[in-house]
């Protein structure tokens, strides 16, 4: 049971950022921007971690790769944040999660995690269930690959930045927790903080809403489960091999998936059905690889 915990971990994680995207359309529909809900986000667990937690700065100040850590993590929100408000979703998504790929060989790199014939087989069969259900049917590779846009181009590195988070989780698995999550929350305030900043002195996003009961609560919601999210990211993937934890964490698409069908009503296709069933073959391969020949 207790090998089993880190990818259990990881599933949770990936359930919660499988259907976070209800809670920031409920707060942009209260007059707050993804971007800034997420900085008010990190401002409250950044704040929060460091009251329960003091020792927690003195302890990430020793250790100067949390720094890269904060950039990688921080840097994977905007990212994405501000891919998938400008892009086209289908292929902002599509595109993030590249993320694999760019797990292994940067495990390979820095980590000396060879791919074996297994982690091939995984990714083979999570890119399949990827592509099966975020490519809308009657696409051509030709319409997906063509001029690739400025959102494009930063899923892909979101991608990246989120495959180097991993990596760096994964090296830093002796520093304790507590560090790790205030680096990150402090990556997540400082990027989601400056795009707010200069997204609100540009015009291109509201300022902040009035205060009223409503969105400071679902702030409050959002910042609870990113919580739990974060804790579970860091248990499962310092504890388990970078390109294990990048596919089982792939297992978010089947969770958006189905929170999609369920809250909007979206009809359940033979397509998502089957790329569901890929991703999760692969995610079962990556538990039980330790056990097979």
């Amino acid at each position: 049971m207790l090998t089993a915990l880190p990818f259990l971990a990881l599933m949770t994680n990936a359930l919660i950022w499988g259907t976070i995207w209800w809670p920031f359309r409920q707060l942009q529909a209260m007059g707050v921007h993804p971007v800034l809900g997420t900085a008010l986000v990190y401002l409250i667990l950044f704040c929060g971690l460091l009251l329960v937690k003091p020792a927690a700065a003195a302890i990430a100040r020793r250790h100067p790769l949390l720094l890269l850590l904060a950039f990688t993590s921080g840097s994977t929100n905007v990212l994405f944040n501000w891919a998938a408000t400008t892009g086209d979703v289908v292929r902002v998504v599509l595109l993030f999660y590249l993320m694999p790929a760019w797990s292994v060989l940067l495990a390979w790199y820095f980590l000396g995690e060879k791919p074996n014939k297994y982690s091939i087989l995984r990714l083979v069969l999570a890119f399949s269930g990827v592509l099966i259900v975020m490519i809308p049917a009657g696409a051509t590779w030709q319409s997906l690959t063509a001029n690739l846009s400025l959102p494009d181009a930063l899923a892909i590195v979101g991608g990246f930045t989120f495959a180097g988070t991993n990596v760096v989780l994964r090296s830093q698995y002796r520093v304790p927790g507590e560090a790790r999550m205030l680096a990150m929350f402090f990556g997540g305030l400082v990027a989601a903080g400056a795009m707010s900043v200069l997204g609100i002195s540009l015009g291109r996003m509201p300022p902040v809403p009035d205060i009223a009961w409503g969105w400071p609560l679902m702030v409050l919601v959002v910042a609870v489960l990113i919580m739990l999210s974060n804790w579970t990211l860091q248990y499962g993937a310092s504890r388990l091999a970078a390109t294990t934890a990048a596919v089982v964490m792939l297992s978010e698409v089947v969770f958006a998936s189905a929170s999609n069908v369920l809250i909007e009503g979206t009809v359940l296709s033979g397509r998502l059905l089957l790329g569901g069933a890929l991703v999760l073959s692969a995610s079962l391969i990556a538990a039980l690889e330790s056990r097979l020949p």
